[in-house]
């Protein structure tokens, strides 16, 4: 899945597609570059970061998805949204897809995604993006995670969204401290009992930084290597904003054997 920012204030890349037209071009690009899926976002969610109105959102990000369709009909887009004005305009432009940080919690959304059979990405986050780092706290944080993710699996499905339109993902970043996320990629297979695809964004987070002892250093090797730790795990959406670099790593992952240890056909 490949990361279209829209915004100018993400932690990462905020400011370098803001406008409709780079925007586009970066899509088609991380397209050409092997993403599957492109993931587009108009509001930034890192800490402390200040929300956009409805209004806002929709204007930064309609024109991306129907520009994106227009020119790759064949393209998977899904909008990253806690808005379900902002989903269900996305929809409408082409997206076929809705990835909720908020975890699907807005009855709103969950017409939206019933109504339209865009298939749907539950997330879990502690607090909300102005207080997730606000000194995050867990008994055990897989199995905590775990338990939040399956309520919400099983609420969607008593709603009416077919099990197999849900995908669930346990939020590195939002709302844990460095060792949270460590603990929750590390263990990440756990999250395969709740019987839905896992979609895993650790990509360029401030935990690499930490990690390599460097937080101003490129993020780039530490996110391909945390690219390969979760498809050893078998996670089937890695999120990231290096398209490239990644994909021709596990391209290389898979034909060394991958995760079954035996050499297979690039």
């Amino acid at each position: 899945m490949g990361i279209v920012n829209v915004t100018p204030d993400s932690f990462s890349d905020g400011g370098k597609h803001f406008s409709t037209k780079a925007a586009i071009d970066h899509a088609l690009r991380l397209l050409d570059e092997g993403a599957d899926i492109l993931d587009i976002g108009g509001e930034s969610t890192r800490p402390y970061s200040t929300p956009v109105t409805v209004s806002e959102e929709l204007r930064r990000t309609a024109p991306v998805v129907e520009g994106i369709h227009q020119r790759r009909p064949d393209a998977v887009i899904s909008i990253d949204t806690s808005k379900a004005e902002v989903a269900k305009a996305a929809v409408a432009c082409g997206a076929e897809i809705i990835n909720d940080i908020s975890g699907m919690t807005n009855e709103r959304m969950i017409e939206i995604a019933r109504s339209t059979e865009a298939g749907v990405c539950a997330m879990h986050m502690q607090g909300t993006p102005q207080t997730m780092q606000d000194n995050p706290f867990y008994n055990d944080v897989v199995e905590d995670i775990f338990a939040y993710l399956c309520e919400r699996r099983d609420a969607l499905v008593a709603a009416g969204i077919a099990r197999e339109r849900i995908c669930l993902d346990p939020g590195v970043g939002f709302g844990k401290t460095h060792q949270h996320n460590l603990t929750l990629m590390a263990g990440c297979h756990r999250f395969h009992d709740l019987g839905c695809p896992l979609l895993v964004g650790h990509s360029r987070k401030g935990f690499i930084g930490k990690l390599i002892g460097n937080r101003d250093a490129d993020r780039t090797a530490g996110t391909i290597g945390g690219a390969l730790a979760l498809a050893q795990r078998g996670v089937q959406i890695i999120r990231v904003h290096d398209v490239r670099p990644v994909r021709e790593a596990l391209l290389l992952f898979e034909a060394c054997g991958g995760v079954d240890g035996e050499p297979g056909e690039a």
